[in-house]
């Protein structure tokens, strides 16, 4: 059981947690599959995306953006086709228009009136603030994966955020999609875990690595955790 009575700042992944990055993944990734003649499910196109990312975002450190594109290069490489110039920036290019899932804006307004709001992303800050602007609400604290040369599950972007922020770990609630990237990494270093387990195409993972572990509260929606912080206890 969780007391929200004892946190103070809720630490919120960006993309898949309360911007809808399925559907931009799928936005772009769908059509170039079909111009192929490719046959993928959405289920397949996402868990394909899943495998690519990780990859990309494994060893020596490159931009979020360069990682969009090694995708789309990586998805032809599987597949047996070459993307084109245009191709390869499509992914990218496409993240400025993902949108927040319908219930994000207004339950991040009520959340702020309670704690301080941080994110910790895997994103570039340039990508970043396009998303901001469509959060409407500002954010305490912005720690992305540029900043701190490192992607979740790394530690390292956690650190960064946890010497950012200044706060005590058991003051701190940290609210994300994916098991793999987020849960995971967050329990080990003793902070408390929200999973949004948001309806996917590919149930429980989406867009991320399948993994498995035990957060301290599972929710299917941001709403949900707004009501229950209001209620004090889940």
């Amino acid at each position: 059981m969780l007391d929200f009575a004892r946190f103070s700042t809720l630490t919120f992944d960006c993309y898949g947690t309360l911007i809808d990055w399925e559907t931009g993944i799928l936005s772009v990734l769908r059509p170039m599959v079909a111009t192929h003649r490719k046959s993928l499910s959405d289920a397949q196109i996402l868990e394909l995306y899943s495998d690519l990312e990780a990859e990309a975002e494994h060893g020596e450190f490159q931009p979020y953006r360069e990682v969009l594109q090694s995708v789309v290069g990586g998805f032809g490489q599987r597949l047996g086709f070459k993307p084109s110039k245009q191709e390869l920036r499509s992914l990218p290019q496409s993240l400025a228009t993902w949108r927040p899932f319908p219930d994000t804006v207004a339950a991040l307004r009520k959340l702020q009136a309670r704690y301080r709001l941080a994110i910790i992303s895997n994103i570039d800050d340039d990508l970043f603030a396009h998303g901001a602007l469509k959060l409407e609400v500002p954010f305490d604290f912005v720690i992305t994966a540029q900043q701190a040369h490192a992607y979740k599950p790394s530690k390292e972007i956690f650190q960064l955020a946890e010497q950012t922020i200044r706060i005590p770990r058991s003051e701190w609630l940290h609210v994300g999609q994916s098991i793999y990237h987020d849960v995971i990494p967050a329990k080990s270093l003793g902070i408390a875990t929200a999973w949004v387990n948001r309806p996917s195409p590919r149930p429980s993972a989406g867009a991320a690595k399948a993994a498995s572990s035990q957060p301290d509260l599972e929710i299917p929606d941001l709403k949900s955790l707004a009501e229950l912080s209001s209620s004090g206890r889940s």
